[in-house]
């Protein structure tokens, strides 16, 4: 009796997995069919935005490459890109002139359009705008620091998160800022020959934007500059836009009006509520806002704004914000 029981036991186990492993397999092959239908069917627009948000993250990158060849992909992203430019923010002596009743005016904008919802920081005196840097990145307490820390620890009332970090498997702790890194007007991360795509303040509290060498950087007075991209808009112009213009991805955006203010950006995505904007639809926001110069900065997950001690923007990991090796703040 108790040999017919195990055995009725043995044959029912086998049965569970048996169907388990058939609903695993049916769903996983629906979903295949289904995403091969949006990837492969009739709308080449929506199958590029598609493919082109994937591929701005780690886990889509490798999603995308189960639809398509590496031929197919990057001729995709060439036709939904901004093109890269060669301009720099033209180089000026004038300072801004900040009315006294004005120099501590922050603004607090909620931002929205059809795939995205976002906030805008307007900070009126450019003169308040600091870069949060990770000192510790050549010791053994190496790890980043939350924006929150950068500004804490600069008494600050503001930040956002500024250039990118080495980030292997998604892991990375922030300690090692990827590119050209300049603070107080000293390259403390890059080398002068190294050439990569540069956001920075000069001494006249200027936002330079343009794709230059650490020493070009130096040479335009740039007192603070981080590495990433794309750049946006330079002298007034935004950089020409093919097709859909990147993906729908969480953004971290910066830009300067011509009176001075500081547009500071952060667009929510990968959630119901805000999918992810554009690159596209970041300059059609600083233009609106009156942006001559902008430029895009590390996005995704690390996209965070802090304003008076807390998180303002809906960060998209579960974990919350990320550990950055640098920050934008406002002091």
């Amino acid at each position: 009796m108790a040999r017919r029981i195990k055995a009725s036991i043995k044959v029912k186990t086998k049965q569970t997995i048996l169907i388990v492993i058939t609903i695993v397999l049916s769903i996983l092959i629906t979903s295949y069919i289904a995403a091969l239908i949006v990837l492969r069917g009739p709308s080449p627009t929506l199958s590029n935005l598609i493919t082109s948000t994937m591929m701005e993250t780690r886990r889509g990158k490798a999603l995308a490459h189960l639809f398509f060849t590496s031929e197919e992909i990057d001729l995709i992203l060439q036709k939904n890109s901004l093109v890269k430019t060669d301009q720099i923010t033209n180089y000026t002596e004038d300072e801004f002139i900040i009315p006294e009743n004005e120099k501590d005016n922050i603004e607090i904008i909620p931002i929205s359009g059809p795939t995205y919802k976002g906030t805008l920081m307007i900070v009126r005196d450019p003169s308040r705008i600091d870069l949060g840097v990770n000192l510790l990145m050549d010791t053994d307490k190496q790890q980043g620091f939350l924006v929150e820390e950068f500004v804490k620890s600069e008494n600050a009332i503001a930040g956002i998160n500024a250039g990118g970090f080495d980030d292997p498997g998604g892991k990375g702790d922030g300690s090692i800022p990827y590119g050209i890194v300049i603070k107080d007007g000293e390259l403390i991360s890059g080398k002068l020959t190294d050439y990569n795509s540069i956001i920075g303040f000069n001494d006249k509290n200027r936002l330079v934007v343009g794709n230059m060498t650490a020493e070009q950087a130096l040479s335009y007075n740039i007192e603070n500059a981080v590495t990433f991209g794309p750049i946006l808009i330079v002298n007034y112009e935004p950089v020409a836009i093919t097709g859909t213009g990147g993906g729908l991805n969480p953004r971290t955006i910066i830009g300067q009006r011509e009176d001075g203010a500081v547009l500071l950006l952060a667009i929510d995505g990968r959630q119901t509520t805000s999918l992810g904007a554009s690159y596209s639809d970041c300059i059609e926001i600083m233009m609106k806002y009156g942006a001559m110069n902008a430029a895009n900065l590390d996005g995704g997950s690390s996209t965070v704004m802090v304003y008076d001690g807390e998180i303002i923007n809906n960060v998209v990991s579960m974990n919350g914000d990320r550990r950055v090796p640098t920050a934008w703040i406002v002091k």
